[in-house]
C-alpha cells in the first residue's frame, strides 16, 4: 500500500475518536451555579447530537431581553424522553429554564429544566453535577 493512503487510512480510524472525545467536554458550562431564565419560547432545534432551546428573556425580573441559547445533552431523542414534543412547550410560550451558565458570561447554559406555559416542568438532568 502506498505510504500516503496508509497515512490517509490511518487518520480516517482514528480522528471520529479524537472529535468526539474533544466533543463532549462541558467545560465551558459553570456547574457551581444556575441561572434562570424567565421569557418567550423563541425555537427548540430537535437536532443531534445536541438539542437547542433559544429563549428570549432574562435572569432578573428587571433586566432587558436578551437571546439565550440553551444546549440539551443530547438530540431530539432526548427531548422525546422527557416528554417534549414539537408543539409543546410551542414557540411564543412564555417559559422558565434553568440551566448551568457559560463560565464567560455570554447569554448561554446547559439545560437543566423548563416549565411551559401550563406548568409542566420537562427536566434533563434529575441528577445534577456536584457543586
Amino acid at each position: 500500500m502506498n505510504p500516503t493512503l496508509r497515512i490517509l487510512a490511518c487518520m480516517a480510524v482514528f480522528m471520529p475518536a479524537t472529535a468526539a472525545t474533544a466533543h463532549h467536554s462541558g467545560a465551558m458550562f459553570d456547574r457551581s451555579r444556575t441561572v434562570t431564565v424567565v421569557g418567550t419560547l423563541k425555537e427548540v432545534q430537535w437536532i443531534n447530537p445536541h438539542a437547542w432551546i433559544e429563549v428570549v428573556g432574562s435572569p432578573d425580573a428587571g433586566g432587558p431581553p436578551v437571546h439565550w441559547s440553551f444546549e440539551l445533552g443530547g438530540g431530539g431523542g432526548n427531548l422525546k424522553r422527557m416528554g417534549m414534543t414539537r408543539t409543546n412547550p410551542a414557540v411564543g410560550d412564555k417559559v422558565t429554564i434553568k440551566g448551568y451558565p457559560l463560565r464567560d458570561g455570554r447569554p448561554g447554559a446547559s439545560f437543566i429544566s423548563i416549565t411551559g406555559a401550563d406548568g409542566h416542568m420537562f427536566v434533563q438532568q434529575l441528577n445534577p453535577l456536584p457543586k
